[in-house]
């Protein structure tokens, strides 16, 4: 891509020099691919937090919001288990990973582990009311918009 195609610019710090900068590698993708820096091997259900050698700076009034590659869910039932980086935070970019699967697995240095996506964020005013306006939904909860039915009809 082009210096002229971003909005923004996300300032990244090698940690070490090993360390890869995180990329978009097709251009269309939105998420920036975020390597680890450090073998790791996680049992099943075992959780772990892999470094990745690098400190970033989330350009202000925008969020850096960690998520799944769908490679390794898919071939290794590995998820990300948090990621909200903020402007101001300066540490390293570590990665919690969350073994699902019935294997252990190895995290190889210089693996696509994550992707983390920038997203603009709007700061609003918190006031407390007395009462909400109702809404046709108003406080159905989860499933509220249809997954109901369609577990009432997995169930038959």
């Amino acid at each position: 891509m082009k210096t002229g195609d971003f909005d923004e610019v996300l300032k990244v710090k090698k940690l070490s020099k090993d360390a890869e900068l995180p990329e978009y590698v097709i251009e269309s993708d939105v998420g920036l691919d975020i390597r680890a820096n450090e073998n790791a091997v996680l049992a099943p259900m075992e959780q772990k937090t892999i470094k990745t050698g690098i400190a970033i700076q989330i350009p202000d009034n925008h969020v850096g919001l960690i998520r799944d590659r769908a490679g390794i869910v898919t071939k290794m039932s590995v998820h990300t288990a948090a990621g909200t980086f903020d402007p101001g935070y300066r540490g390293e970019v570590s990665i919690v990973l969350v073994n699902f699967g019935d294997e252990t697995v190895e995290i190889e240095k210089g693996m696509r582990i994550a992707q983390m996506v920038i997203i603009p964020v709007s700061k609003v005013k918190v006031t407390e009311i007395k009462e909400l306006p109702e809404t046709k939904r108003n406080d159905k909860g989860f499933g509220s918009t249809g997954i109901n039915s369609t577990i009432k009809k997995a169930k038959k």
